[in-house]
């Protein structure tokens, strides 16, 4: 865990906490970086989308 300090927008703090139910200022913080982490990795895979072959025979797979 790491512990800093941060001059965050008041209203943007509670509105978050608002529309989210969430109830600290802390979990709302960490609750946003890791929607803003997973949709960035989102965008990235999208990237690949049609680029890859993976060439599977489900039913070599099935018989496994």
């Amino acid at each position: 865990m790491h512990r800093t300090t941060i001059d965050l927008p008041e209203n943007l703090i509670n509105e978050a906490m608002k529309l989210t139910k969430i109830k600290t200022k802390t979990s709302v913080i960490k609750t946003a970086l890791e929607h803003l982490i997973q949709s960035k990795k989102i965008v990235e895979l999208k990237k690949y989308a049609g680029k890859i072959d993976l060439k599977i025979d489900l039913n070599t797979l099935r018989d496994r």
